[in-house]
């Protein structure tokens, strides 16, 4: 199967980057191709850290605001730590430095979970996912995001026993969270 990228250009230029594309593919079902016009957000890739505080037995989320989620939800969104990777930075890095930021904790061993595309539907955002465990004494600052970033983030506390009733509840509604607690369901409930 191939693919031709005829043309591509940005067609917005803020906050997000959006760009436009003119596209020939093969066809699975005809023998000609199809050509096709779509627009992608360009994100880049980012980080998203499930920590598990191990002597509390409690899994390590946020809350904050998401502007996409008010037309069907508060606005509100409870998620694990997440950012974007800068230009060139290491993924592991880079998770780290969003666990600190945003929770406080400082977590020296990041286990890799899982890279996926989160909407390859229109977005280019690619995902590394990680696992890591602390214990109450390793939140040793803020946390709450970064201010010159404009973030407020609120540190939440869930017992993973509850897992079951946090998915179920629709409590917890974010992909790469759902994602996550699947994994720990899998990897480290047995």
């Amino acid at each position: 199967m191939k693919y031709n990228v005829l043309n591509e250009k940005l067609v917005y230029n803020g906050f997000l980057k959006i760009k436009k594309a003119t596209i020939i593919h093969d066809s699975f079902y005809k023998e000609t191709s199809i050509t096709c016009s779509r627009e992608m957000l360009d994100r880049g890739d980012s980080v998203a850290v499930l920590l598990h505080e191990k002597d509390t037995n409690q899994l390590i989320f946020i809350n904050q605001f998401r502007y996409p989620t008010i037309k069907k939800g508060t606005g509100w969104l409870k998620e694990i730590p997440a950012g974007e990777l800068e230009f060139d930075e290491d993924p592991v890095e880079c998770a780290i430095r969003e666990v600190k930021e945003e929770t406080g904790y400082k977590v020296n061993c990041l286990d890799h979970v899982s890279t996926f595309y989160a909407t390859p539907g229109g977005s280019s955002e690619r995902m590394y996912l990680y696992f890591g465990e602390v214990v109450e004494k390793d939140k040793e600052f803020i946390g709450g995001g970064v201010q010159e970033e404009n973030e407020d983030i609120l540190l939440c506390k869930f017992d993973a026993s509850k897992i079951d009733t946090l998915l179920k509840s629709g409590i917890i509604n974010d992909a790469k969270s759902i994602i996550a607690l699947q994994w720990f369901i899998i990897n480290k409930l047995k």
